[in-house]
């Protein structure tokens, strides 16, 4: 199963895809969506789109998790995440990608068993589940990951 995660964002979306072989998860491949600052909210949207698409078109995930906008101190910023959100989700509908979504504290929840850990502590434990020899930069990455381990996770407890 190949999983995609993705944490939205208004000028970075991070993405993750893992694929769960043999119950072990595998990185195939993780970076950010980078929209180009100073362009207005419309252009950005159709910049996480069209970017979008082609991960999709190149992995062609079986799932995606998106973490859910939970809180947001920003009533400005948290309007933005939602719409580059709603991108995100009609893209992946598009591509009859099916979806499931977590919040910030389930992702938490699922991977530490902590729901206050830090992100430094996430970041970790995200190398350790992949194997890898570095924490995965930067923190938009990380957080794309860590939801699409917490669909491995949540599939597991069924």
């Amino acid at each position: 199963m190949k999983i995609l995660g993705v944490d939205p964002g208004s000028g970075i979306v991070g993405f993750g895809f893992i694929e769960l072989t043999k119950n072990k998860p595998k990185l195939i491949d993780a970076g950010v969506i980078r929209t180009i600052v100073g362009n207005d909210v419309s252009s950005r949207l159709v910049e996480v789109y069209d970017a979008l698409q082609e991960l999709l078109e190149e992995h062609k995930p079986d799932v995606a998790v998106v973490e859910k906008l939970f809180f947001a101190q920003n009533v400005t910023t948290a309007m933005i995440v939602s719409q580059a959100r709603g991108v995100i989700l009609l893209a992946l509908e598009k591509a009859k990608v099916p979806v499931f979504e977590y919040t910030p504290l389930q992702i938490k929840m699922a991977m530490t068993g902590y729901g206050r850990a830090t992100k430094a502590q996430m970041q970790e434990l995200v190398r350790i589940q992949l194997g890898l020899k570095e924490i995965p930069k930067p923190d938009d990455c990380a957080d794309a990951l860590a939801a699409a381990l917490t669909h491995i996770t949540s599939i597991r407890v069924q």
